[in-house]
């Protein structure tokens, strides 16, 4: 039961938001949005750019990736010459 109450609490405000939400998104301007008139060049450079975007993103992400894997081998590696060096042995 105070799972349910702590549940409807939460969520009775993000309702409330929502109600509202499209009288506020109601308004027209006579088909200007944020950027201007919207026409289909502005559509289509807007297309461009997200294939752009996405394509940027997954070049980044996997030359990160790459440079993170280059560091854990060299890491490993390391491990293993100090495993095989008589100096990093310890003891007396």
């Amino acid at each position: 039961m105070r799972r349910r109450l702590r549940l409807v609490l939460v969520l009775a405000p993000f309702a409330a938001l929502l109600a509202f939400a499209p009288a506020a998104l109601a308004v027209t301007h006579g088909g200007q949005g944020l950027y201007g008139e919207t026409n289909d060049t502005v559509v289509a450079n807007a297309m461009f750019m997200t294939i752009a975007f996405f394509a940027v993103i997954v070049v980044v992400f996997s030359l990160i990736q790459g440079w993170l894997e280059h560091r854990k081998h060299a890491r490993l590696d390391a491990a293993k010459r100090r495993a095989a060096s008589v100096d990093w042995r310890g003891g007396w």
